[in-house]
């Protein structure tokens, strides 16, 4: 099954158990797929109609599906990216004796992939972005990119390859004005130029904010019109310093979750990397996350947790430290801290997750939270 059936018959799916928040939003991205005008005004149409009728659920449901059909049925070549789009080779930068240095860092990043950075404030998050953005030069080693088209200039570089700063500049004159602006600037058909901002701006929520002007938006809406404005370029490489900072944890889940769907898009997929402090949740739509300390880094993928590695687990709950040693003593417990309200525990490779979930729950043991870390970043960070 090519990829572009599958993904119009897993918005189908989410409608089938009335899950329409997300199904739209995944409907949305087929009809994005489909390069097709008259696909794409459907779309708008069908957003405009979805927000004056927020209550006429069944009805929105047979909608989506018949449009889902008619996606279905559009022929979209797939963009199958198998070559690197972004490769480091021991990049270092140094500020001097005593100061800040930052790597050797190495990575390779192919198109659809999602890289996380994560980290401490003053690691190198921010330094390490603005290097793979040539916005600063690295003090070694080699950057290579490799685009759909040659590159001829610096204007055609900053077209493919964008960082967006955690502060963005302020936009003057209306919103639409500015995405309109953008795609005439960038050379497409003038009759295609509407059609292809009011579906940009239906794909991140910003169909009820359209006509506001930017003073009027809060951070958050700020961040997601900064990214219609820079999706709508179709850039190869999307580097994105602390995009999370100002929303509440809804939202973060919610952005993480449609940059991981537009980045993955069949036939103009984007190579991501996102700086954040909210480790968990960019963690859960990461390819690989990369944890920087003193400008160092060390490398955590989402493959399943390797059974020779230890068991480490946080626990938050009111039982107290001898209560928990008396529930671990049968196995082979290496050693428990308490940090900021948050035990954690460390075991050897013998012991199973499940295994002490059982332990737990036997004991009657109150918890407020438990998860294994042992293959998450964050062991670095309690480390």
């Amino acid at each position: 099954m090519n990829k572009h059936i599958q993904r119009v018959q897993e918005a189908v799916h989410f409608f089938d158990n009335k899950d329409t928040f997300l199904g739209f939003r995944k409907l949305l991205d087929c009809a994005m797929d489909t390069q097709n005008m008259q696909i794409y005004r459907e779309a708008i149409n069908l957003t405009d109609w979805k927000e004056k009728n927020p209550e006429q659920t069944d009805a929105l449901i047979t909608k989506a599906k018949e449009l889902l059909q008619k996606i279905a049925l559009v022929d979209v070549p797939e963009n199958k990216a198998e070559e690197f789009v972004l490769k480091a080779d021991q990049i270092t930068k140094s500020y001097g004796s005593q100061k800040f240095s930052l790597g050797p860092i190495s990575l390779t990043l192919t198109k659809g992939q999602v890289f996380g950075l994560v980290g401490e404030n003053g690691n190198g998050k921010t330094t390490l972005l603005r290097i793979l953005a040539k916005e600063i030069a690295q003090t070694q080693g080699s950057l290579h990119y490799q685009f759909t088209n040659e590159i001829q200039n610096d204007y055609d570089l900053r077209t493919k390859l964008i960082y967006i700063p955690q502060r963005t500049d302020k936009w003057y004159g209306s919103l639409l004005d500015n995405l309109r602006f953008v795609l005439a600037n960038y050379g497409e058909k003038p009759d295609e130029i509407e059609t292809r901002v009011l579906l940009m701006v239906a794909r991140l929520g910003l169909w009820n904010y359209r006509h506001l002007k930017w003073s009027e938006l809060s951070s958050g809406y700020k961040m997601r019109f900064e990214l219609a404005r820079t999706l709508l370029r179709k850039p190869e490489i999307l580097l994105l310093d602390e995009p999370l900072a100002n929303l509440d944890v809804l939202a973060q889940q919610i952005i993480l979750e449609d940059l991981k769907a537009i980045a993955n898009s069949v036939n103009n997929p984007i190579a991501l990397i996102l700086s954040s402090q909210q480790l968990y949740e960019v963690e859960k739509i990461s390819d690989k996350v990369i944890f920087l300390k003193n400008g160092k880094y060390n490398e955590s993928t989402n493959e399943a947790v390797n059974d020779e590695k230890p068991l480490i687990i946080e626990i938050d709950t009111n039982a107290n430290r001898e209560e928990l040693l008396k529930v671990f003593e049968p196995f082979s417990l290496e050693k428990l801290t308490f940090n900021g309200g948050i035990y954690t525990v460390y075991f050897n490779t013998t012991t199973r997750f499940s295994e002490v979930i059982v332990a737990l729950g036997s004991a009657d043991i109150q918890l407020i939270y438990i998860r294994d870390i042992s293959a998450s970043t964050r062991r670095f960070f309690v480390n």
